[in-house]
């Protein structure tokens, strides 16, 4: 398989085969007064694992969601049961795959090829009443051996050179907050965006059952947000999470050259030194 989904109908097929794993990456924004775990615990999946994205993160980082170095993140694969050698299908509870990229897109960069996300996540699944258990799932551990797989991601210094090289430079977050007319959900970071970057917010590349639009669909939107889909692009986002959703969708229409910048708006804007463009 090729493309980066598989659908319900695929999962449901093959769940439960010894060889494929299923991560629970959903996650939430503090403010939306959702609760990940919680959810988790109450219903998901059978045989799903809770993908933790702070514990997947660099913790040693000061900014937020950070990509760890490969032998952490193979570690942490391994303590929760998951190896090189299977198959994952991840997914999220947002309906609108805000999570589920990421986890995605972290192991797609220590090599971990057979990993997809599911379309349309467990809103998805459960609107379909297939089953779902709770409580928790606890794998035996295993080894990971990491393949690390180079340009995945990109930190400040190369988003200012790249951009001088005419890389385009594509942001995940909201108009109103790409715009400066909503605030930051985090204390400190400037409103505005990286001046020359285009926006397509991430909510607006999934229909209103959560699963992607058509690829001719996704065409259109990325045309009219100004990207050209024959030059290399840089997603971000607020940390480094809804921006790998850009990459789903531009998998989906052939894109091969991306990369997220990993620091996101809050490095960017949370800084003194970098220009802001619609914003103070």
């Amino acid at each position: 398989m090729s493309k980066p989904v598989v659908s319900t109908d695929w999962l449901a097929k093959h769940l439960g085969e010894p060889d494929l794993i299923v991560l629970d990456a959903s996650w939430y924004l503090p403010s939306s007064g959702r609760d990940a775990l919680s959810e988790y615990l109450t219903a998901h999946i059978p045989g799903a694992v809770f993908w933790d994205l702070d514990a997947m993160s660099d913790t040693e980082a000061v900014l937020p969601h950070m990509m760890p170095d490969p032998t952490s993140l193979a570690d942490r694969l391994g303590a929760i049961g998951v190896s090189d050698r299977d198959r994952v299908v991840v997914y999220d509870g947002s309906g609108v795959n805000l999570s589920a990229p990421r986890a995605w897109w972290q192991l797609r960069a220590i090599g971990h090829q057979p990993v997809w996300i599911l379309d349309g996540g467990l809103g998805r699944w459960r609107g379909e009443s297939r089953p779902l258990e709770s409580g928790t799932v606890v794998r035996d551990t295993t080894s990971y051996v990491p393949h690390p797989a180079p340009d995945h991601f990109v930190v400040l210094e190369d988003v200012q050179a790249l951009m001088e090289e005419g890389v385009q430079v594509l942001d995940a977050r909201s108009r109103e907050r790409f715009r400066a007319e909503a605030p930051e959900p985090r204390a400190g970071i400037r409103g505005g965006h990286i001046p020359g970057s285009l926006n397509l917010p991430f909510t607006e590349l999934v229909t209103s059952d959560g699963t992607l639009r058509p690829p001719e669909e996704l065409i259109t939107r990325f045309e009219t947000a100004g990207v050209d889909l024959t030059r290399p692009i840089i997603t971000l986002c607020g940390s480094g999470v809804t921006a790998c959703a850009l990459l789903v969708a531009l998998r989906m229409v052939g894109h091969e050259r991306h990369l997220v910048y990993d620091g996101s708006w809050t490095e960017w804007g949370g800084r003194t030194d970098t220009p802001v463009a619609g914003g103070s």
